[in-house]
């Protein structure tokens, strides 16, 4: 089993930033993935972006040059950063990790934006 603790959601007026953070424990692979995700109300989860075991980089077209997604160095850990946030950034976001054929979900964390 693996467990994904997620950090860093809240309230922020358009233009602004939040920093996401995620950290796994548990049984670790070293070669995973991690990623974030967000489902706004009322639509479907959707990726935000993710990074796999060679470290490639993957962002949704709506977020590129405005969200960064870096790997922590004190153990599997990813990180979101996201600036410029728009209202339509709205939602829960969830981490993701996978690792052969293991796939775990955080809880998830609100973000919020404000006109």
């Amino acid at each position: 089993q693996v467990q994904l603790v997620e950090s860093g959601g809240g309230l922020v007026q358009a233009g602004g930033s939040l920093r996401l953070s995620c950290g796994a424990s548990g049984n670790i692979f070293s070669a995973n993935t991690m990623g974030w995700y967000r489902q706004a109300p009322g639509k479907q989860r959707e990726v935000v972006a993710v990074i796999d075991p060679d470290d490639k980089i993957t962002y949704a077209q709506s977020v590129r040059g405005r969200f960064t997604i870096s790997r922590g160095y004190a153990g599997p850990t990813v990180h979101l950063d996201m600036n410029d946030l728009r209202p339509d950034d709205t939602g829960i976001y969830f981490c993701n990790y996978i690792a052969g054929t293991k796939d775990y979900w955080g809880q998830g964390t609100q973000v919020t934006v404000s006109y």
